[in-house]
């Protein structure tokens, strides 16, 4: 006897869920599209492309997966970010850092862009 059904079956890898743990200890779903979307935002007017910026968020989503823990820090997250950026397009590094870091003064700023420059020299002076 036939039914005349065809069935399908479909596997899929079975992912723990990973939780944001923010600084003030309140904890939520990891979301990649709430990264890409600050990684968009400092790069707004900037010659980078959604390529770029989508290996970025694929690269911190493998890091942040490959990690197994099940909890990750906002920190550690933007650190990523920031670390991502900072190879891609300097301003919208400094942007989102100037977001990130929360940024009360004027000398707190320039200490960042000094630490950008001085790594600048640096990697000049090696090429």
């Amino acid at each position: 006897m036939q039914c005349g059904r065809r069935f399908t079956t479909y596997e899929t890898i079975e992912t723990t869920p990973i939780l944001v743990v923010k600084s003030d200890g309140t904890r939520q779903a990891f979301d990649p599209n709430k990264i890409k979307n600050g990684i968009i935002k400092a790069c707004e007017k900037r010659p980078v492309s959604m390529y770029k910026i989508d290996k970025l968020v694929d690269d911190i989503k493998k890091e942040v997966y490959n990690t197994l823990d099940q909890e990750v820090s906002s920190k550690q997250i933007g650190e990523m970010v920031m670390d991502g950026l900072r190879l891609i397009d300097e301003v919208a590094y400094v942007r989102y850092a100037s977001v990130y870091r929360q940024f009360t003064d004027i000398s707190s700023f320039m200490n960042e862009l000094e630490t950008l420059m001085q790594e600048n020299k640096t990697k000049k002076g090696q090429e």
